[in-house]
């Protein structure tokens, strides 16, 4: 993914830190001449945590001003395969775009099929009238970098009312 996002001239925005994936993703993005560009909660901003080597560094008071500069930041949005941190921010992201807050494409890089027990929920809701079936479309789900990232680029969401200003989340 991170050679892939550099041949195609993308900055990575992410939440800066240097451990797990995300941190092997920077470090991919680096070591490949990119550009990485990190937003982190103060309380994180630890020399454990921050990634040393990061284009920029964005350090904000908390999660919710983290979230809401790296959608100020970013024309779109990757999940890799993750936990609880991921899930949140992924869904948080997809429901933003729901509500109108911003109008960005949201995929997974569903890796060896990690996002089908998710995919598989999103259509169980769909099929209880949870979700509408034309919101389905918020998310972009791909196997591979390439072809997520092309389908990225071409995304057009399903129209949305904006029932809440950016501002006011």
């Amino acid at each position: 993914m991170g050679e892939c996002l550099v041949q195609r001239g993308i900055t990575l925005v992410y939440g800066g830190g240097q451990v797990g994936l995300m941190g092997v993703l920077a470090d991919a993005v680096l070591e490949s001449g990119g550009t990485v560009v990190g937003v982190i909660p103060k309380p994180l901003a630890t020399k454990e945590l921050l990634h040393p080597r990061a284009t920029q560094m964005h350090v904000v008071p908390g999660m919710h001003a983290r979230k809401a500069k790296m959608v100020e930041l970013s024309d779109a949005f990757v999940a890799l395969p993750g936990g609880y941190g991921t899930f949140e921010e992924l869904l948080e992201t997809i429901t933003w775009a729901q509500l109108g807050i911003h109008a960005k494409p949201a995929g997974v890089l569903n890796v060896a099929g990690f996002f089908d027990p998710l995919v598989a929920l999103i259509e169980r809701a769909i099929e209880h009238d949870f979700i509408k079936p034309n919101n389905r479309e918020l998310l972009v789900v791909e196997s591979e970098p390439g072809q997520l990232i092309d389908r990225l680029e071409r995304h057009e969401l399903p129209p949305a009312r904006q029932w809440i200003a950016p501002e006011e989340t």
